[in-house]
């Protein structure tokens, strides 16, 4: 058995966090930041058991109207190389249709673009060392709300003391864009059809529909 690999420094976590920034600042378009990200290796551990770097789906037609971003890919989004198309994607369209919305005019993406092993959550310099695609991607695709699936996604947005049940039910002003915080679809599966997550997901996902008339 091969000997584990020691940490990353933090230096060496901000480094490979600015080349990330660095190669993703250089895509000028959707095409180019896909083929910029879909090769990378920041996070050695990750890149080592993905299948695909889940880089994200655009809107099918036109600018975003709003953006969905979850936490990491799961094992049917690694293996299809697209965000939320497994049990959580497939909860998250029935909702998105139950409140209004139109996955087609939305943007699909994950602040950590590989799959952790086990589905674990990403750990903290994972998410540094990815950030910079998903900035690129936010001023490429520019849309004017986001939906903050979960908590992971909800302290990218909103900071590192996020309490998620404080965060939902407004949106939140951040570099000009309404962030709306709310549960991920697969805490409303773990809790079943009654469970609070679900109502309080639709809840949300309406109230943004409505803001968006």
């Amino acid at each position: 058995m091969a000997a584990p690999r020691p940490p990353r420094s933090d230096a060496q976590t901000r480094e490979s966090a600015e080349e990330v920034a660095r190669a993703a600042a250089a895509a000028a378009d959707w095409p180019a930041l896909v083929a910029a990200a879909t090769p990378c290796v920041a996070c050695p551990e990750l890149a080592a058991t993905r299948q695909h770097v889940v880089v994200g789906d655009p809107p099918v037609r036109g600018r975003a109207r709003f953006a969905l971003i979850g936490e990491a890919p799961g094992a049917t989004e690694d293996g299809s190389g697209r965000p939320f198309v497994g049990k959580s994607g497939q909860l998250l369209d029935l909702l998105l249709a139950e409140a209004g919305l139109d996955r087609a005019e939305a943007a699909v993406l994950n602040i950590v673009k590989c799959r952790p092993p086990a589905n674990r959550t990403p750990k903290t310099p994972e998410v540094t060392r990815c950030s910079g695609w998903l900035r690129r991607q936010l001023e490429l695709l520019d849309p004017p709300v986001v939906v903050a699936l979960g908590l992971s996604s909800a302290k990218w947005f909103l900071g590192p003391r996020t309490v998620l049940a404080e965060a939902r039910g407004r949106p939140h002003d951040v570099d000009g864009r309404a962030v709306w915080a709310t549960y991920h679809p697969s805490a409303a599966i773990r809790f079943g059809p009654a469970g609070a997550p679900r109502a309080g997901l639709l809840a949300d996902l309406t109230s943004v529909a409505a803001s968006l008339r």
